[in-house]
């Protein structure tokens, strides 16, 4: 029996996906659930499990736009399996994805490769030998997409130097984060206003307190759980941060969802940490991880994505110094944190060196006006700079859990 294994949807509103990359060949034998190819769509990065096992014959290439329901690859469920090839157990199903990652060969290892033979009658029409074109393919293959941007050796002035170029055609998830980037930009009224927080009193508290919290909890205590909780006592002091424009409309919420930028293998992906007003700083945390986790593995699903009332960001890990974050539309704000370093700073009229931040809110000023954002900032910062009494009510243990 030969099953068409079709493109599932991977959300509302989605019609098509891309091949980002198979990770199998033509021809292979693979095992039911096995992940044979991860696909983009215009949110996120998924895995296309086999949904038997038997001989795969591919049917999409790398880099094709494949629309949901289409069927991008045959399985034939009556062919044997392969001599000395033993039924997986159930833990090495589990394990599939990572043993095929790790045996799979850089793309680096191959100069040139096979053609597909889309790919070899594009490059015979131009006149390009295939040994002059590298593939991106799986194992060096030479795709559809590379046939078209090679192009035939002209003769120069000879430099010594090295001036290889190539030319990668964007993901669709990258795609449509820039979409949305320029969006942002031309249809909102976007401002930015700053402030710095001294960070002392958190050091404080984590270097007392961080040895405790992870061995009863199993999460580490980081930043993310106190700007989490200063940003959601900020919106239900100015709920004006936590609306957005609908049309003529403004929406408000009651809950606070909170958006995290993290930085995935596919480039820029933004969790959300539901009701966040409800969650500890043990479950902040916990939260956190579990998400970061699930982005960096390819696992997110896009409604893990998509609903945030608000996006916190953090370039400090980069070693940003200072930024203007782009707002993450519908939404009306986002928090940029920055990497804390020591600087002098005046207290009680005496010089003093201090961990400090640079903190900064994009916001968008058709429903955000001046005082609202100034004010939200300083809500962050006096937070931060109180984390006892504004975000513990004075009681460490209880509110670490402890």
């Amino acid at each position: 029996m030969v099953l068409e294994m079709k493109v599932p949807s991977p959300g509302e509103s989605i019609t098509e996906v891309e091949i980002a990359v198979w990770l199998v060949s033509d021809g292979d034998y693979v095992e039911k659930d096995q992940a044979i190819a991860e696909v983009d769509s215009d949110k996120a990065t998924l895995e296309l499990p086999a949904e038997e096992s038997g001989i795969i014959t591919l049917k999409a290439e790398e880099g094709d736009a494949v629309a949901v329901g289409a069927v991008v690859c045959l399985i034939d469920t009556s062919a044997p399996r392969p001599d000395g090839k033993a039924e997986p157990k159930e833990e090495t199903k589990k394990e599939e994805k990572s043993a095929v990652t790790q045996a799979e060969p850089s793309k680096e290892t191959y100069a040139s490769g096979t053609p597909s033979p889309a790919a070899k009658k594009i490059l015979d029409e131009k006149g390009v030998s295939a040994a002059d074109v590298k593939g991106s393919g799986k194992d060096g293959r030479i795709t559809k997409s590379d046939a078209e941007n090679a192009q035939a050796v002209s003769m120069g002035t000879p430099t010594g130097g090295n001036r290889d170029s190539e030319r990668t055609k964007l993901s669709m998830l990258r795609r449509r984060v820039a979409e949305r980037l320029v969006s942002a930009k031309n249809e909102t009224a976007m401002l930015t206003t700053f402030n710095e927080a001294n960070m002392t009193p958190i050091f404080e508290l984590r270097n007392q307190y961080k040895e405790e919290f992870k061995n009863k909890h199993g999460v580490s205590l980081g930043f993310m759980s106190f700007f989490t909780k200063a940003v959601v006592r900020a919106l239900q002091l100015y709920p004006d941060v936590n609306s957005m424009i609908d049309g003529d409309y403004k929406i408000s919420y009651n809950f606070c969802d909170i958006s995290i930028a993290v930085s995935g293998p596919r480039g820029l992906m933004v969790p959300v940490v539901r009701n966040a007003e409800n969650l500890t700083f043990r479950g902040i945390e916990t939260e956190i991880k579990r998400l970061a986790s699930r982005a960096r593995d390819g696992k997110i699903t896009v409604d893990e994505m998509t609903g945030g009332t608000f996006t916190i960001t953090n370039g400090g890990v980069f070693g940003s110094m200072l930024s203007t974050p782009i707002i993450n539309p519908p939404q009306s704000g986002i928090l940029g944190m920055h990497n804390i370093i020591e600087r002098p700073i005046a207290v009680d009229g005496k010089v003093e060196i201090h961990p400090m931040m640079y903190i900064a809110l994009s916001y968008d000023h058709r429903i955000i006006d001046g005082k609202e954002s100034v004010g939200f900032l300083v809500a962050v910062k006096e937070a931060l700079e109180d984390p006892i009494n504004l975000l513990m009510d004075g009681d460490i243990k209880k509110a670490l859990e402890l």
